[in-house]
């Protein structure tokens, strides 16, 4: 596992619209770092290439790994980066030599590896990493078909994750539909066969910060005046970041996903890594709770972002960076 790295490059600013993926390499350099690397991985991982024109194991790598981005269908995002053209982001990752790869996920390097690997290991190395293949037809075609009743759809969701349990799309879904109904419990008992998974999965562990809020309202801050209380605290010290954190948890245990944001915001603008980044991780498990599934598109076009888990994620992006 590589160390957190904290980039200390003067990027330009985000450019909104997502990356789109291609089935081959992306050139990077620092002018589209942070749209091609930083802001893709707040949804998809990218593999990171490092490599040199007159670098001949860097040449029998790239191929394999433009094999291996086809072959998982979108489920990474592959970019290339000249490391004697862009020295400034080759020092940046601590690059010693060519190729390397650096795996980014959440605008943060989480893995990596050296040499012109094989393609069954660099596929061992994506498996570790990247989310599984196969999609959720039921969640999707509940979420696009508007004659669907509610009550059918959450039927769909149960028989996805009956049919199939390992399916983490189909179990998100269905915990995150019965949350949103205000079945606590039920949600709990579907959450529970994967509740040893949240360290691997993001949006499981996204799921449980959730259900986390929930009942520290229940027990703690379910009374009237709650709001009020704690934004008298915030307005005797706008650094208060544990009475912001309650505020946010306060919210979110309301589905009041943007308000929630902003609090977190606010705490972000001042200590980007308060109490190990765990502002940081709500605001992006807000984020994977936000956004809706996305809804099936033609061969060869990107189905549309949510307007407001966009504009949320380009303010992440542009505090984490600043």
């Amino acid at each position: 596992m590589l160390p957190s790295l904290r980039l200390k490059i003067s990027l330009p600013a985000f450019i909104s619209r997502r990356a789109q993926h291609k089935k081959i390499m992306i050139d990077v350099t620092i002018a589209n770092f942070e749209q091609e690397v930083i802001a893709a991985s707040m949804t998809t991982p990218v593999l990171i290439d490092f490599w040199a024109p007159w670098c001949g194991p860097c040449k029998s790598l790239g191929p394999i790994l433009e094999k291996v981005e086809v072959a998982y269908g979108g489920r990474f995002k592959l970019v290339k980066i000249d490391s004697d053209q862009e020295q400034q982001l080759a020092a940046a990752f601590g690059i010693k030599s060519i190729p390397t790869c650096i795996l980014m996920m959440n605008g943060q390097p989480v893995d990596g590896f050296s040499g012109a690997l094989p393609e069954g290991k660099v596929k061992e190395f994506l498996d570790k990493h990247v989310p599984p293949g196969e999609e959720l037809p039921e969640a999707e075609d509940a979420a696009e078909e508007a004659e669907v009743s509610p009550e059918d759809a959450l039927e769909g969701l149960k028989k996805a994750v009956a049919d199939k349990p390992e399916d983490e799309n189909a179990r998100f879904e269905l915990v995150k539909q019965l949350l949103l109904e205000g079945s606590d419990d039920d949600a709990k008992v579907a959450f529970a066969p994967v509740i040893a998974q949240t360290a691997a999965v993001r949006r499981f562990d996204s799921l449980k910060r959730w259900m986390d809020a929930i009942d520290f309202v229940a027990k703690h801050a379910n009374e009237a005046g709650a709001e009020a209380g704690f934004d008298a605290k915030i307005t005797a010290n706008k650094r208060d970041f544990d009475a912001r954190f309650d505020k946010a948890r306060w919210l979110m245990a309301q589905n009041r996903w943007t308000d929630a944001l902003d609090e977190l915001l606010d705490i972000l603008m001042r200590d980007k890594t308060w109490k190990e980044d765990l502002a940081r991780k709500t605001y992006i498990a807000i984020l994977d709770i936000m956004e809706p599934p996305k809804p099936k598109v033609a061969d060869g076009q990107i189905p549309p972002d949510d307007p407001a888990v966009a504009t949320y994620r380009r303010r992440l992006s542009s505090v984490i960076l600043s």
